[in-house]
């Protein structure tokens, strides 16, 4: 392993071993060593017999915004929000790469890239389970990572997901490839797969200046549709189970749906109830969920870790701890062991499971020492137990109270609260977890997403592990019968990417008690209509329809599992928006997938904006269903001013009319004195030409 302070003296090292043609991969997200990559990609510009190409996903970018007014809002909070964090110059180029330099990438932000023909052209579809293999394909010869490091231990931190799996396959193939890792101390220091040493590494960059601001998303905003969808969502989620979820205002309605159960149940069953859909989920809810709190809690494993489970822990909610060993998870699944209390009792279980021996070795010792069932401070030698001046013959049968008297301990040790393969979220939720004493920390393991996200090769474990599982993703579109879109369009442009979606549906089928949960808003805006995300028929489906399970929208629950294809209809209708119900169900009878006679029941036609609206609003005057439930790193009058700018990106899908009102409307429009301190945000307060004028009164009529 070689070490360097300056980044450049390590590029041109890589250069000279590997030679001009690099294929490089880096982690997707928070991990990457942006410095390092920013010199690999500066000397391929500069020298076209360079040939390099980058292999990654989800590249992070400051926002930049799309006008004048967006770029004004985004400068006033990006030195605080995003600090010294550097982009990454092949991302800043994207639209004119030079030709020596190919960018490939298997996850996108979501639409980011719908228009740019460079990244349309080198998405890479894969399952995240199958990123490695597809890259061991390409003839990757450098792996670069961002890292933590502690005395001579270094950690993989946010991304365990790929890289050692990378790395193994390569070397296993005999591929030429170097592992570089760049030390970066805002980086949390975890355990789990992440944990490496110094040897691991072919080069080691440690530059002083180069510790930058790890990146960090600002929280959104959660709408009144997730608000309900989160809720309904959160009813699915059994106690004693284990829990998936992604990033996202979705995302973190369910977490608070899940809050607000545990700590204010009769509360949470209450606004459940009241709302008219309800009684058409209550059955399924009653079947496959719970609504009460949460007595043994939850188990995290998820390919991405967000801070939705940093607020389960808070909530005692994210609370079940699981451990890596198939008798012990066995006996505890099965109401033998207590993990909080030990007893002989276990030794005898593990006795009779041949999981040790009957007279104890040392391997036995060390094993039972690990785990917790022994104290920290026994030895073996001699066919004895030490502890402290007492030793104890070995022999369990002849010799059993003893070792309970002075052996055991008090409770399992090294059990995980969560397994994810890596982590994305606000500066806030970094913090916390650099802040968390190790012991707390070692519970959040971090893991390959080959142990994550399926099953194959660790199944009995994660069987164990995986006890009423809840897989939640969201999607874009489904279809009539039952198809998720949730990565591209039928033009086979890309929106974002599969990424781990795919595996954990794939898991939900696999496991008994396991279930897929999809969520969507039944409508979105598009050029300012409301459309419906129900259609028929779509030219590209990311999950098949024969892996359908549950679908939930903003009106309810869908149970589509082992339904037929009128049933499945039938069942999405009755959570659609009805303003589309009766055109969905027109063209399906059109096309001979339901009774020409089929008449939705009128207790299924309730479903509009309004029927869950004013129910909110009543909660949200006493302080419920904010915004920004979890916080934001925006302050109150950015978050105002960012409603308004919102309101006026419509203003290009507005018809004549409405045009021609606010063009007349425009020049009487007095900006108001308390205006001017959300107007000084923008530099507008005190405008310089004839274009800011309009702008800081177009911008004063939507505050």
């Amino acid at each position: 392993m070689i070490k360097f302070d300056v980044v450049e003296l390590a590029v041109n090292n890589i250069l000279e071993k590997l030679g001009n043609e690099i294929i490089m991969a880096a982690p997707l997200g928070a991990g990457k060593p942006n410095h390092l990559i920013n010199s690999i990609y500066k000397k391929a510009k500069n020298n076209p017999e360079i040939s390099l190409t980058i292999c990654t996903a989800l590249s992070l970018q400051r926002p930049i915004g799309k006008s004048d007014l967006e770029r004004r809002f985004i400068k006033s909070f990006d030195q605080r929000i995003f600090g010294d964090y550097p982009d990454l110059n092949y991302e800043l180029e994207r639209k004119n790469l030079p030709d020596n330099i190919k960018i490939l990438e298997f996850y996108y932000p979501p639409g980011k890239f719908l228009r740019n023909l460079d990244a349309q052209r080198n998405y890479l579809s894969s399952n995240y389970t199958h990123v490695c293999r597809d890259l061991i394909d390409r003839g990757v010869n450098l792996i670069v990572q961002m890292v933590s490091q502690e005395n001579k231990q270094i950690s993989l931190s946010c991304n365990a997901d790929l890289t050692m799996d990378l790395l193994k396959g390569l070397r296993k193939s005999k591929q030429e490839v170097l592992f570089v890792g760049q030390v970066n101390s805002n980086l949390p220091f975890m355990y789990g797969d992440a944990l490496l040493f110094q040897d691991d590494f072919d080069i080691l960059i440690d530059q002083e200046n180069h510790h930058y601001k790890i990146f960090g998303p600002p929280k959104s905003s959660i709408p009144d549709d997730d608000y309900m969808i989160g809720l309904y969502a959160s009813s699915l989620v059994k106690d004693d189970g284990e829990l998936q979820v992604g990033i996202g205002s979705l995302g973190d309605a369910v977490i608070y749906g899940l809050i607000l159960r545990q700590n204010e149940n009769s509360l949470f069953n209450k606004i459940l109830e009241s709302f008219p859909q309800y009684k058409n989920s209550q059955a399924i809810i009653k079947n496959l969920g719970e609504t009460g709190d949460f007595k043994e809690g939850l188990f995290g494993a998820t390919e991405m870790m967000v801070d939705g489970f940093m607020e389960l822990y808070k909530n005692k909610i994210l609370k079940k701890k699981v451990y890596d060993h198939i008798v012990l998870q066995r006996l505890i699944n099965e109401d033998i062991l207590n993990p909080e209390e030990i007893t002989g009792t276990l030794i005898d279980h593990l006795i009779r499971k041949g999981t040790i021996k009957s007279k104890l070795n040392h391997k036995d010792c060390e094993f039972l020492v690990y785990w917790g069932i022994f104290k920290d401070n026994i030895k073996f030698e001699d066919n004895e137990i030490i502890i402290g001046t007492t030793r104890i013959n070995s022999n369990w049968m002849d010799n059993r109270e003893e070792i309970i008297m002075h052996c055991l301990g008090n409770k399992l040790k090294n059990g995980n609260l969560m397994h994810a393969g890596f982590f994305l979220g606000p500066t806030n939720f970094y913090e916390w977890l650099r802040n968390l004493p190790v012991s707390e920390r070692k519970l959040f393991a971090m893991k390959s997403v080959l142990k994550v996200n399926q099953l194959y090769g660790h199944e009995v474990i994660d069987r164990l592990h995986r006890k009423n599982a809840r897989f939640i993703n969201t999607c874009m579109m489904t279809t009539l019968s039952g198809g998720h879109v949730s990565d591209g369009l039928e033009s086979g442009q890309i929106i974002s990417g599969v990424g781990g979606q795919f595996n954990f549906v794939a898991m939900a089928q696999e496991l008994p008690d396991g279930h897929s949960v999809i969520t969507m808003r039944s409508t979105r805006m598009s050029k300012g209509v409301r459309v419906s995300n129900f259609v028929f028929n779509y030219g590209h489906i990311t999950i098949p329809r024969h892996m359908r399970d549950i679908l939930v929208t903003e009106y309810g629950i869908a149970y589509l599992r082992g339904k037929t294809d009128e049933e499945i209809i039938i069942e999405i209708l009755k959570v659609c928006d009805s303003e589309f119900q009766e055109d969905l169900l027109k063209k399906a009878k059109m096309y001979g997938k339901i009774d020409p006679g089929f008449e939705l029941p009128n207790s299924f036609k309730l479903n509009t904006p309004d029927s869950y609206k004013k129910i909110l609003n009543k909660y949200k005057e006493s302080g419920m269903f904010t915004k920004f439930p979890f916080g934001t790193d925006l302050t109150d009058k950015e978050i105002t001013l960012g409603g308004a700018l919102k309101r006026l990106k419509l203003l290009p899908h507005f018809n004549l009319i409405k045009k021609l009102s606010l063009f007349f409307k425009l020049p009487f429009v007095k900006v108001q004195e308390d205006h001017m301190t959300y107007l000084a945000l923008v530099n507008l307060d005190k405008p310089l030409n004839f274009k800011e004028k309009i702008y800081q009164r177009l911008i004063s009529l939507y505050l």
